[in-house]
């Protein structure tokens, strides 16, 4: 089976436990594909975690999750030199916090202050963790998931634009149709009856793991990397990264939306994220639609609306969207 088979069935593998959320599934295969970190937004009980989880299990991997709180301190995430007693006398030894896992699942992330988000820009962007004086490196597959709450704000901290900055994307989780909830509810109720079934634990201990090795994670990368990118997909991106920033060029409604556009960080995302989506629809190089379909979830976090737009109800989406509509391809 090839690396693209292999990255297909871990898909249909969460798929089977999160129903009526496929678009949300491929993002995360792509954020962990693309080597990034992903913010997760979405209405209480939209399964978040669950789709966190669900990557996680079904990867060969060490999961962590870290619930956010107003009186968390960075150590609780980063880990500390705690002071041992040994025959020879004390010393200090590193222990590591929960940030050192493969996937990290940091839990309403907005509750907690700015000095405690603070704690992960470091390992986001530079996979690594520096606690008294020294440099603690992350595993070669590591990526931090963070989810908030769009609804509740009282007593959150909002994430500030850097911070913001560091996550590949953005995906929101909408409410699932009326057909979806429906299976969900049956779903739920089969993994209920299941807890009371007896089951083999000689069979089960018999049975080949189905978690996906991590050298698959690395293989797929390498093959994401040769995916070619024309130099008009190129400018492509950089056209509507840069219509961002001067949407006065563009349109004089679009450009009352708009307060502040996206850094070149937004390109570079764009760029691996269209690459990803091309490769996991089995072509070898980026079209137009691969650049399209991605470019809202690589995008929204990064722009920042203006009062004349919160005020209207426009949505960083409905921006996003009219930049595409406007933009031409080279």
């Amino acid at each position: 089976m090839d690396t693209l088979a292999q990255i297909k069935q871990l898909q249909t593998q969460m798929a089977a436990s999160i129903i009526g959320q496929q678009d949300v599934i491929e993002r995360l295969l792509i954020g962990i594909l693309a080597n990034g970190n992903l913010l997760v937004e979405g209405l209480p009980g939209l399964a978040k975690t669950r789709a966190i989880k669900s990557l996680a299990k079904n990867i060969d991997s060490q999961f962590s999750r870290i619930q956010f709180t107003p009186d968390l301190l960075p150590s609780d995430i980063t880990g500390s030199e705690v002071y041992f007693q040994t025959d020879s006398g004390g010393e200090f030894k590193f222990d590591p916090g929960p940030i050192f896992a493969n996937i990290v699942l940091a839990d309403e992330i907005n509750r907690a202050p700015a000095k405690v988000q603070s704690a992960l820009l470091e390992a986001m962007e530079e996979r690594q963790i520096t606690v008294a004086g020294k440099t603690h490196k992350m595993d070669p597959l590591f990526m931090v998931l963070a989810t908030q709450n769009p609804v509740e704000q009282e007593g959150t901290y909002p994430l500030p634009e850097a911070q913001m900055d560091r996550f590949l994307m953005q995906v929101n989780i909408d409410y699932p149709s009326i057909e979806d909830e429906v299976d969900v509810i049956g779903l739920v109720r089969q993994e209920e009856q299941a807890l009371y079934q007896p089951q083999n634990t000689q069979q089960s201990a018999d049975a080949p793991s189905s978690r996906l090795p991590q050298q698959i994670i690395f293989d797929a990368r390498k093959e994401i990397a040769n995916i070619a990118v024309s130099p008009e997909m190129a400018r492509y991106i950089a056209d509507l990264v840069y219509a961002t920033r001067t949407p006065e060029k563009y349109d004089e409604e679009l450009a009352n939306w708009l307060d502040l556009g996206a850094s070149p960080r937004a390109s570079i995302g764009l760029d691996k994220c269209a690459r990803t989506h091309a490769w996991l629809a089995g072509r070898d190089q980026v079209l137009p639609e691969d650049i399209r379909s991605i470019a809202v979830d690589v995008l929204r976090h990064r722009i920042s609306l203006s009062y004349q737009a919160q005020g209207a109800g426009i949505s960083s989406h409905d921006v996003i969207a009219k930049i595409i509509e406007l933009v031409a391809l080279p």
